[in-house]
């Protein structure tokens, strides 16, 4: 699968809804019962959905999230809309009554090329995050059930201080559970995120490379949010031992305890998608942005085509270029695969284009080149 980053996305992320059960702690969308006004409907979405062709082959996989993606009005009709002209779909639903045996069943009919839910940490931390007393069990039920269905699917956990010490733990509920890819989500301040305690630069450093190490056992790990986690993966060549400081050696000694030592070396496999650069996001009223955290809209799909906004918004374009960055990413010899990530950027600065705050790699000491 090729793909030109500046011309078309890997993935669209489209929030189809605000609606959502759940009560998160930390979430994005502030998640509220009931669709708010100005969402997309059934004809709107249908329009935004028809332009995705227009990138051309091989098609953008559209991710379906929400709020909970199964309480937007006519989401079947619109994922029989994307099978039909052989736009690959994931969903994202929350983990409340909606998600049952039927609908589970249904995903596999629709042809859902993979389910994503989330699970945030072991009982006590994950229902603390969720905000609904039985989620977990109900969670790790949903995750059974998906993978009984045969479908491919991943556990997305978001990090934040509450939940870091937690990551072992999820780790190996994925592997005992047979899940082949875990994406992890580095908390940036937004929704009700605004009010949660961040980790430190130097322990964000120090999760990444605890990611790195659990790619060891066989896992795919995928990070939103923290391109860090290719510049570690880049400055490690799989030979010899992994090492960081007192958080990373907590997280690997708590895994190798849980798990024993992992069997393989950790992965070399990157992708550089970054906020704007293969990754899009639509919101529930058709705002686009460059990710779901990047409160920067660029248009919106019900005035102007999807594929005409990826490729022709002033600000995706001035993204995209990593000689735009400012401060230590603009200078750092990573910044092609890395580039830091924009949305924390804007968060704590303003700036999308100002250097990452919680990357503490020093490109003056290890500069660019070429």
């Amino acid at each position: 699968m090729s793909f030109d980053f500046n011309s078309k996305p890997l993935l669209i992320f489209w929030e189809t809804t605000k609606a959502c059960g759940l009560k998160c702690e930390h979430c994005r969308a502030s998640a509220i019962l009931e669709a708010l006004p100005g969402e997309m409907n059934y004809d709107q979405s249908i329009e935004f959905l028809s332009h995705i062709r227009e990138f051309g082959k091989p098609y953008p996989i559209v991710i379906l999230t929400g709020g909970d993606m199964l309480r937007k009005q006519r989401i079947w009709e619109i994922m029989d809309y994307l099978r039909s002209r052989e736009i690959p779909f994931s969903v994202s639903p929350a983990v409340t009554d909606l998600l049952n045996d039927e609908s589970i069943s249904r995903f596999k009919e629709y042809g859902v090329s993979s389910v994503s839910i989330s699970l945030d940490g072991m009982k006590a931390v994950h229902e603390k995050v969720r905000g609904i007393d039985g989620v977990f069990d109900s969670t790790v039920k949903a995750i059974e059930r998906i993978i009984d269905e045969n479908l491919p699917m991943q556990i997305n956990t978001v990090v934040m201080r509450s939940t870091v010490m937690d990551l072992p733990d999820v780790l190996k509920l994925i592997l005992d559970k047979g899940v082949k890819v875990w994406e992890v989500f580095f908390l940036i301040r937004t929704g009700r995120g605004i009010d949660r305690e961040d980790l430190t630069p130097e322990e964000y450093e120090d999760v990444n490379k605890f990611l790195l190490f659990a790619t060891g056992y066989g896992v795919r790990i995928r990070t939103v949010e923290s391109p860090i986690f290719r510049r570690i993966t880049m400055q490690y060549s799989g030979e010899g031992e992994l090492n960081g400081g007192d958080l990373f050696d907590l997280l690997k000694r708590r895994a190798i305890d849980l798990i024993g030592h992992p069997a393989k070396d950790h992965s070399r496999s990157v992708i550089p998608t970054r906020d704007g650069y293969g990754i899009i996001f639509v919101g529930h009223d058709g705002e686009v942005y460059p990710s779901g955290f990047l409160p920067y809209s660029v248009g919106n799909v019900k005035e102007r085509s999807i594929v005409d906004i990826y490729r022709n918004s002033e600000l995706l374009m001035r993204i995209r270029d990593p000689d735009n960055l400012n401060g230590k990413c603009g200078k750092c010899r990573f910044r092609n695969i890395c580039g830091g990530s924009r949305a924390r950027a804007y968060a704590y600065t303003g700036d999308p284009f100002a250097a990452d705050p919680s990357c503490i790699y020093e490109p003056d000491t290890d500069p660019i080149t070429a």
